[in-house]
């Protein structure tokens, strides 16, 4: 298991230092005493509050074209820093508008770390989630359908694409932001789930490798998800593009495009011979 490979590397808060995110959990009531009931009910996909699941939409969903006319409109990191593959993916998706009118949000799984985005492509904030254990791009099929005790720990996967999120409620009521419903996985609170796993204190580990550690499920912390993700997705849809770590970009996002690729497809129709590729 990850909680045990990964045990010596963690850095952990001095005793009496607990962040404001573990009160937080244990004035939700998430107790060590429920942590046993917890792992004998179904995944968060099944039996859930909400009154219909959201449309099917994946990294195969139509994306916006190349050709919006206009300067290149970046996305707006403020002072925050983020990977290259983040700013490519954020910036085209606000300069083509693909996330079509809607707040977005971009996992790095790679750096276990997501960014929530206005619709205008300005960044509210980012923070370390914790991720699925085992490495992987792809769900298995019936995943969605399973028990947590029929899951193999290779299936432990966070799914890559792009994905239409909605917010809903889980089997236990509470409250998600549902990313792949069919492979029920969802943005929510950290709770604990066993203690062994040490799930709050991972979320402070700098090394994304500690952060890999749920069935699938995106775990953020309690006071970012209620600060942030909720107040502007428990209203609206939102637009997830989860980045692959086995894959390339490329091949998840084939119509990503950055201001250079505008710029060339721009002299291309004006006759320039072209090749645009982002791999």
């Amino acid at each position: 298991m990850a909680a045990a490979s990964n045990a010596t590397t963690m850095k952990f808060l001095p005793e009496g230092e607990l962040r404001s995110d573990i009160v937080a959990g244990l004035k939700q009531g998430v107790l060590v005493a429920a942590a046993a009931l917890v792992l004998t009910l179904p995944p968060a996909g099944l039996a859930t509050l909400r009154s219909a699941p959201p449309p099917a939409a994946s990294a195969a969903s139509p994306i916006a074209p190349i050709d919006r006319p206009g300067p290149f409109r970046a996305a707006d990191f403020g002072r925050h820093t983020a990977t290259a593959d983040v700013r490519f993916v954020a910036d085209w998706v606000a300069d083509s508008g693909d996330s079509g009118g809607l707040p977005y949000v971009i996992l790095d799984k790679r750096d276990a770390r997501v960014y929530v985005f206005r619709a205008d492509g300005t960044l509210i904030d980012s923070s370390p989630v914790l991720l699925g254990a085992a490495p992987g791009d792809d769900s298995v099929p019936d995943i969605g359908t399973r028990p947590m005790s029929l899951v193999k720990q290779e299936e432990k996967t966070t799914p890559a694409g792009r994905f239409v999120a909605e917010a809903g409620k889980n089997a236990h009521g509470e409250d998600v932001v549902w990313v792949d419903y069919d492979a029920a996985v969802s943005m929510h609170r950290v709770r604990m789930v066993d203690p062994k796993e040490r799930r709050f204190e991972r979320l402070q580990s700098p090394n994304p490798a500690d952060r890999r550690i749920s069935y699938g499920c995106i775990n953020v912390p309690v006071a970012f998800f209620e600060s942030v993700v909720w107040p502007l997705l428990s209203t609206s849809r939102a637009v997830a593009y989860v980045l692959p770590e086995s894959r390339a970009l490329g091949d998840v996002f084939a119509g990503a495009y950055d201001g250079s690729m505008k710029a060339a497809r721009a002299w291309a129709t004006r006759g320039v011979a072209t090749t645009i590729s982002r791999q």
